[in-house]
């Protein structure tokens, strides 16, 4: 992997201006072009060209998505760049839905032509760490993983590869902030520098 394409899906609104998730975005950024990468970034809540957008994901290697968890899923501004940018994508990122009228042994969500590439979803949460591991709290003892299926399945689609995830996790009252950038760089370097 040479070439990584940061999506940062962060959406505003009053109690979230965005500072996490745009520093996650630029410490990644900054630690792959110290590791030699090329990377491209763009901002969902920028203007954004949906060709362009295809192009970037052409380009790359590899796929970061950072974004927050709002309400258990991606902000909608974020579903929205999802949504334009892979329904552009046809016949670039995906040919179609994998069937075929004259062979019915093609299975539904062959179709993606991003075969090869990966992606990495970075997602920061309110929830605590203990709310996914703990089968007596909120999520039942499921994975950040489990509880964005959904969001894999998407990907999966295009044919992408996932690789591990990053989660962030009680981040209103902030406490553990400097060991998450600790914790984020071994990541990164566990995924792209081994």
């Amino acid at each position: 992997m040479d070439k990584v394409f940061l999506i940062n899906g962060h959406q505003k609104w009053k109690g979230s201006p965005g500072v996490l998730n745009k520093s996650l975005s630029d410490f990644a950024i900054d630690f792959l072009v110290r590791h030699g990468f090329e990377t491209q970034y763009s901002y969902v809540e920028d203007d954004y060209d949906t060709i362009v957008e295809v192009e970037k994901m052409i380009w790359a290697d590899a796929i970061i998505y950072q974004f927050p968890v709002y309400w258990f899923s991606y902000p909608w501004r974020f579903k929205q760049y999802i949504d334009e940018v892979f329904m552009e994508g046809l016949g670039l990122l995906f040919k179609d839905d994998g069937r075929t009228r004259n062979d019915p042994s093609k299975k539904y969500g062959t179709g993606g032509l991003m075969n090869g590439r990966k992606y990495m979803i970075s997602v920061t949460w309110n929830a605590p760490k203990e709310s996914f591991t703990d089968p007596q709290q909120l999520f039942n003892g499921r994975s950040v993983d489990e509880v964005f299926t959904h969001f894999h399945k998407a990907n999966e689609f295009l044919d992408l590869q996932g690789l591990p995830s990053f989660s962030c996790h009680d981040v209103i009252k902030g406490e553990h902030i400097q060991e998450d950038f600790q914790h984020y760089e071994e990541h990164l370097n566990a995924i792209f520098c081994k």
